[in-house]
């Protein structure tokens, strides 16, 4: 009863400011309704979030859309996609999973419940698009998103990465790696080490780890991996891992200690001497019974409850930044990968507002905006 009480306090204390301006907008720009509608806040042309069926945006959440980067400093945090699966190494098609996110949040609203946020009214978020990827040269693709990741963290602006899959973990870390000020340390959950040199002579997504640990401050000993365990570990990513001093937690660990004292470790780890904590999310991590659309399905993963525990846990003390990796919409059945992709950002999002990491910046440019008024 604790939770659900405070949840239908905290409600009382939300602005709905940005939905009634959402309601005018649309009656402003998509016409009045028929006379015939009671409601006569809805128009005749869906402008705003409802109704989720319908009115596709394109955007993650139906989130304002930024057309010119060069404003993001007006922003407290920015969605992109990185469309990328040239470095999948069995199925293809992650290079969908932006797209196939950013369609999946047509069912949410921007509030939820249990977590007291209202991101519409809370956060200035906006979507900024993909980054323009090379199909076939991995290089090039990450020496794309190297930039446009470094373009978005140093102006000091919140990154949410959807990818595309889990090679993007290196380029990411790269881009942001210069404008940390001290050691970066990152949490990442997978069911795959992702710590090999190379794989099939390339740097494919079996192998971001290893390059981002390369970094001067993304040392290994600041790399958490929660999940690990199956049958896809390659015996040169566990060698890695043990060389370098990696923390290796598995599904059969968060069952016999829970996910509480997972969570503990992971930030105690991940946190040491670091000024920065970075989230990767392959949702291959999640047992595949619950996450068909993924490059690299495995069974005995986690159950989405806990995945998205921890990664409420895991958001609390705060981010400098999350990726959701290796969402394959082609395989996925009843979008039931890209919604699970969703909800691992919008609980990480909502916890880092309800801590109050985020929800501080007002938007102050004359444009389609969510979030408060004012600064905080």
């Amino acid at each position: 009863m604790k939770e659900g009480k405070w949840a239908q306090l905290a409600e009382e204390r939300i602005s709905l400011f940005r939905h009634d301006e959402e309601i005018q907008r649309g009656l402003a720009h998509g016409l009045p309704g028929s006379p015939t509608l009671v409601d006569r806040t809805i128009p005749t042309f869906s402008r705003g979030e409802l109704p989720h069926f319908a009115g596709e945006r394109g955007t993650f959440l139906k989130s304002p859309f930024l057309e010119d980067v060069n404003e993001i400093e007006d922003a407290e945090v920015a969605v992109f996609g990185a469309p990328l699966d040239s470095g999948a190494t069995y199925r293809p098609g992650a290079r969908f999973g932006p797209q196939g996110i950013r369609r999946s949040t047509n069912l949410f609203g921007t509030y939820c419940f249990e977590l007291g946020v209202d991101l519409r009214e809370q956060l200035n978020m906006v979507d900024i698009g993909d980054v323009f990827t090379i199909p076939g040269n991995l290089e090039k693709s990450f020496d794309q998103i190297s930039q446009a990741m470094a373009h978005v963290y140093q102006r000091g602006v919140f990154p949410v990465i959807l990818g595309g899959d889990h090679s993007i973990g290196y380029p990411t870390i790269r881009g942001m790696a210069p404008y940390v000020d001290g050691n970066i340390g990152i949490i990442h959950f997978d069911r795959h080490v992702d710590t090999q040199e190379t794989d099939l002579d390339e740097r494919m997504h079996t192998t971001p780890w290893f390059h981002a640990t390369n970094i001067k401050n993304a040392p290994a000993t600041n790399l958490v991996q929660v999940g690990i365990g199956g049958w896809q570990a390659p015996r040169a990513g566990v060698e890695v891992g043990r060389e370098r001093g990696t923390t290796v937690i598995t599904v059969g660990d968060v069952e016999r200690v829970g996910i509480d004292k997972v969570a503990e470790i992971a930030l105690e780890t991940a946190w040491k001497g670091a000024k920065a904590v970075y989230l990767s999310f392959d949702i291959d991590v999640v047992d595949a019974g619950f996450v068909p659309g993924t490059g690299w399905p495995e069974p005995g993963g986690l159950l989405p409850r806990e995945a998205l525990n921890l990664i409420r846990k895991i958001s609390a003390p705060g981010l400098a930044g999350l990726e959701v990796v290796e969402c394959a919409p082609p395989y996925d059945w009843a979008e039931q990968t890209a919604l699970l992709s969703a909800r691992v950002i919008l609980d990480s999002l909502a916890v880092l507002v309800r801590e109050g990491h985020l929800g501080k910046k007002a938007a102050v440019r004359d444009r389609h905006a969510w979030g408060p008024r004012t600064a905080a």
